[in-house]
């Protein structure tokens, strides 16, 4: 594949891939990866150790450390059960809109990053140009630890990383952490007129879901402190979406499972939050086995992600600001994979194209506009990597 691709081309081939977490990257990877080394470009191969995904590191220009890194997941979510009006693995344009399942979210900006580091590769930059490609970004953030620990020893070291979620090209200097727990609770069945007697699994469920109500209560009685306020909400938020259990409606039930979710503002930490809900697990737990000895409440860790913190005088924020000439404060409450590569060491933000409110929809779009800036924004960084 000797030919240089549009940012276009390429998006059409990663869409055509369906790489949805439950399902392997690897044909997705395999293609990119032949893409950069076909133009000369160093890449790096991380291996997920017991199911068949990777994820891929990438280096453009000179061996010098203080590379720009681009970062972006791979993974999709499923389009099951979704009305779409177009085949989700075609990208098809209309109404000035590109559509199709990652457009946004983000095989859009994947695209523009593998772009650019080709061009970089002809373009004499000074300062070097590395790409990211995680797995399972969608599932839990699982993918983009291992890949940076892995892959960091094989190239100089990067300085700044900006990760490509959907921001409309603003620059984003925080986002809360998280930390989910699966909850199964095993009660003891026995019939509802003698309910006493047994434990219900939803019922001892719904006084963990109370909880949660209560510490959201709770965090919104506070008045925000620091950066903590620059957040909506600007406390830590539990939540409870889905919940499954029961028999029938005249037993009690034997099984309830739900997963609890915590997004935390950076004045709070997750670990204390999950300390704190374990402790109400362990009180609940306590009771429920003077009823039935059978019946406990079995709670396992789902997925941790690690929060963005904003950075005074960053790099990685000055350099997005000069490329995109936002000078606005933004934080976002939803998680992304940028609060990892800041605990390796890189200056992190989030800017990327597309709106955030596109992902995970039916008929997924970005803009032909936005992709477009997204494209300016590169251009920019390849004259700027010139430059250095």
């Amino acid at each position: 594949m000797t030919d240089r691709l549009t940012p276009y081309e390429i998006m059409e081939k990663l869409v055509s891939f369906p790489t949805v977490s439950r399902d392997t990257n690897i044909p997705l990877i395999d293609w990119v990866e032949d893409y950069l080394t076909s133009h000369g470009v160093k890449t790096f191969r991380h291996l997920h150790p017991d199911e068949p995904k990777a994820g891929l590191w990438a280096h453009a220009g000179p061996e010098v450390e203080g590379a720009v890194v681009l970062s972006g997941h791979t993974d999709v979510v499923p389009v099951d059960g979704q009305d779409w009006s177009s085949d989700p693995w075609v990208v098809e344009e209309r109404d000035g809109k590109y559509y199709g399942r990652g457009c946004v979210d983000m095989k859009g900006f994947d695209a523009l990053a593998i772009w650019a580091v080709v061009e970089a590769q002809y373009a004499g930059v000074k300062r070097p140009l590395q790409l990211a490609l995680t797995y399972d970004e969608e599932v839990g953030l699982i993918g983009v630890d291992p890949l940076i620990r892995d892959a960091l020893p094989n190239f100089p070291k990067g300085d700044v990383a900006i990760i490509g979620e959907p921001s409309t090209m603003e620059v984003v200097t925080g986002h809360k952490s998280g930390k989910g727990y699966a909850v199964h609770v095993h009660g003891f069945e026995v019939h509802s007129s003698i309910a006493y007697k047994g434990v219900s699994a939803i019922m001892e469920g719904a006084r963990l879901i109370m909880w949660a109500n209560a510490m959201n209560a709770e965090g919104m009685a506070k008045t925000p402190e620091g950066v903590d306020a620059l957040f909506d909400p600007p406390w830590t938020n539990v939540h409870v979406g889905m919940i499954s259990g029961g028999t029938a409606h005249n037993i009690t039930a034997k099984d309830c499972e739900f997963v609890l979710t915590f997004r935390c503002v950076p004045g709070d930490d997750p670990e204390e939050w999950g300390a704190r809900f374990l402790a109400e697990v362990d009180r609940i737990n306590a009771e429920i086995r003077k009823v039935r000895p059978e019946a406990w409440i079995e709670v396992s860790e789902k997925f941790s992600g690690k929060g963005l913190t904003p950075e005074e005088n960053g790099a990685a924020e000055e350099l997005a600001r000069r490329l995109t000439g936002d000078n606005g404060t933004h934080v976002v409450s939803y998680g992304t994979e940028a609060g990892y590569f800041q605990a390796h060491g890189f200056s992190a933000v989030v800017c990327g194209p597309g709106d955030i409110a596109q992902a995970h929809q039916p008929d997924e779009y970005i803009t032909v506009e936005e992709f477009e800036k997204g494209h300016a924004f590169m251009q920019r960084l390849l004259e700027t990597l010139k430059e250095s």
